[in-house]
């Protein structure tokens, strides 16, 4: 931007030249000092990014986003069909007897594991 002349606009250069100079307060540089200590730190101006109000709207929102994350991807309550009781019905009972002869073995052979091996 050009350096604007006097003569270029008259009526403005005198307006200007009748306005008094300002004049500053004795206590400017005080209250400039105080205005500076007064403004927060940056630790400050972060703790106050997390009051209260913003963290409770926050984790509103985070649960809200949990729940339907939750009911979007976990399908409703399974419905028991006909067919899964008449597959209980049909066991034979002779695989009871081996389930328990089974859990007889498995007994004996956790009681032997330490009587096979020389004593620690």
């Amino acid at each position: 931007m050009d350096n604007m002349e006097p003569q270029d606009d008259k009526e403005l250069w005198d307006v200007l030249g009748r306005l008094p100079e300002p004049t500053l307060s004795p206590f400017f540089a005080r209250n400039v000092l105080r205005k500076i200590r007064q403004e927060p730190t940056h630790f400050e101006r972060v703790w106050n990014w997390f009051s209260v109000r913003k963290v409770v709207g926050a984790s509103a929102v985070a649960a809200v986003v949990v729940a339907v994350a939750l009911v979007t991807h976990y399908p409703g309550p399974r419905t028991t069909s006909s067919s899964d009781s008449d597959v209980v019905a049909k066991i034979d009972p002779q695989d009871y007897d081996v389930v328990a002869d089974l859990d007889e073995l498995i007994a004996w052979d956790e009681n032997n594991v330490w009587e096979d091996r020389p004593s620690l």
